[in-house]
């Protein structure tokens, strides 16, 4: 684990959640006409598991479904970040595997510091995309359900349009609204035709996919949140100037060079940097690859992070110890 910043009494400690599939699935078949049953196909695969909150062993986007043919309708009143915030915390968070998150927005009385720190403002926005997108998805599925399709019965407020049009990204529901104000100007009183049932069907079916496609998307950046913040702490202490010092056992040799990390998300400007990066605590792995030459280097912080000691091992035969010293600060 990163060092952190200790949290505060009534302030979250983040805890590991582990990726992991869901152990019981159910296929639920869903009988429609030939144009919903294709979706039904992709859409419909959900796994009935325990009472929320989920386990952080039973995490997994496949809950995404289970929400939206089980408890959709908590849905229906979301028009603002304010209240799909309040929803996520209370409820969806916890029932999709999503804990840690849950209890870090709703977390009271955090100092400015570790706001910043846990990235809080980013995670929020995370969040409300994935409700935008739960919202939208469990709306257009709604339309597929019903035993006559008909936009009149079922609709979004102006609000909610607005908002979810913003938030969740879903290009699709600009065809699903035109067909539902041209519907609405019609008048309830005529009766939907074929045709129409059949491109109101597939625009909910269109808009449907795509909004399942970006929950999940979202999911999983709620998820690795925490993974970001280590990473981002890890890649911090690492960022500097460093004499590198490694011996070949191989060549019986020893080679001198100065390798410079820039910060997180900056790229280096030297001719050869790592392929990856993993910090985790005081380890650092980093994997070199140029020309067809692949190393490994499984390496530690010593000395209050102004040394770092460890090995190397290449695809060549070669093997040995590496030492580093810092020699210039972190140059943002």
């Amino acid at each position: 684990m990163t060092h952190g910043t200790p949290s505060p009494r009534n302030q979250t400690h983040a805890h590991s959640i582990l990726a992991g599939p869901s152990r019981r699935r159910r296929e639920l078949g869903i009988h429609r006409d030939a144009t919903v049953r294709l979706l039904a196909i992709i859409m419909g695969i959900s796994i009935l598991l325990s009472s929320p909150p989920v386990r952080a062993d039973d995490a997994s986007p496949i809950l995404l479904f289970q929400m939206i043919s089980q408890k959709g309708n908590q849905f229906a009143s979301i028009d603002s970040d304010a209240s799909a915030q309040t929803l996520f915390t209370e409820t969806i968070g916890p029932a999709l595997g999503l804990n840690d998150a849950a209890r870090a927005v709703g977390a009271k009385r955090l100092s400015s510091k570790l706001v910043k720190e846990l990235r809080l403002a980013e995670l929020s926005q995370s969040i409300s995309e994935l409700m935008a997108a739960m919202t939208v998805w469990q709306f257009a599925d709604s339309i597929g359900h019903e035993e006559t399709p008909s936009t009149t019965s079922t609709s979004l407020h102006a609000t909610q349009q607005d908002w979810v049009t913003s938030r969740s990204k879903v290009t699709s529901l600009s065809d699903l609204f035109r067909l539902i104000q041209t519907d609405q100007r019609t008048g309830p009183s005529q009766e939907i035709v074929p045709p129409k049932t059949t491109e109101l069907l597939l625009a909910a079916n269109r808009a449907a996919l795509e909004a399942s496609h970006k929950a999940t998307a979202a999911w999983w950046d709620i998820y690795e949140w925490k993974e970001r913040i280590r990473q981002a702490k890890g890649r911090a202490r690492l960022c500097g100037t460093w004499q590198w010092t490694i011996h070949n056992h191989q060549k019986h040799g020893e080679q001198k060079s100065t390798i410079m990390f820039p910060p997180l998300g900056q790229v280096s400007a030297q001719a050869a940097a790592p392929t990856e990066i993993i910090i985790l605590g005081d380890a650092i792995y980093l994997r070199w690859e140029h020309n067809g030459q692949l190393q490994e280097d499984s390496l530690l912080f010593i000395k209050d992070d102004a040394k770092i000691e460890g090995s190397f091992v290449n695809n060549m035969g070669g093997w040995g110890p590496i030492s580093a010293k810092r020699t210039a600060p972190c140059q943002p």
